[in-house]
């Protein structure tokens, strides 16, 4: 491996145990903002997409790896979503814990598309496919990964706050 490879490495460990800390704590969960991030990340997903609009015309199969990267990534937002533990105050504010299994699916996502990303530079011309259609795809996946997360957000905490219970995923010990 080479030094170029080796630093992500070693730098993603002392990120995750960064992570894992100071998720450890439950933070003010405002809904009436969850909107703000897909907000701004939205528009600025689709600029770059748009910015591969200089590239030949998409054929149908790259429309279907769009598609599908999109459910699959609202799919993966919505489940996310289900693992952060939101709960009423007595002062009727939110707080919101994430869990450790979500950094598990963003961390396992990282390590997948690394992977492919070595399958790809090696197989492409074989396999015919389009390095710039794989990223859209993944843009698109980011899109959907983050709006559906924050969706998922914003409904569970219009349950709790309006009395109901909160009804995540719960994490095996």
């Amino acid at each position: 491996m080479t030094q170029q490879q080796l630093i992500p490495l070693a730098v993603i460990p002392v990120v995750l145990v960064l992570v894992l800390l100071r998720n450890r704590r439950k933070r003010v969960l405002r809904p009436q903002y969850l909107w703000v991030m897909p907000a701004i990340v939205v528009p600025l997903i689709c600029a770059g997409l748009w910015a591969t609009t200089q590239h030949p015309q998409f054929g149908p199969l790259a429309y279907v790896a769009f598609i599908a990267a999109l459910v699959l990534g609202a799919a993966a937002g919505w489940w996310r979503g289900k693992t952060i533990t939101i709960e009423k105050e007595p002062d009727g504010s939110l707080k919101a814990q994430a869990s450790p299994l979500g950094l598990v699916l963003i961390v396992g996502l990282l390590a997948a598309r690394t992977g492919l990303r070595e399958v790809m530079q090696e197989n492409a011309a074989a396999w015919h496919l389009d390095a710039v259609v794989i990223t859209d795809a993944f843009m698109i996946f980011a899109i959907g990964l983050i709006v559906a997360q924050r969706l998922e957000m914003y409904l569970r905490a219009r349950r709790v706050l309006a009395g109901g219970t909160d009804e995540h995923v719960e994490v095996a010990a």
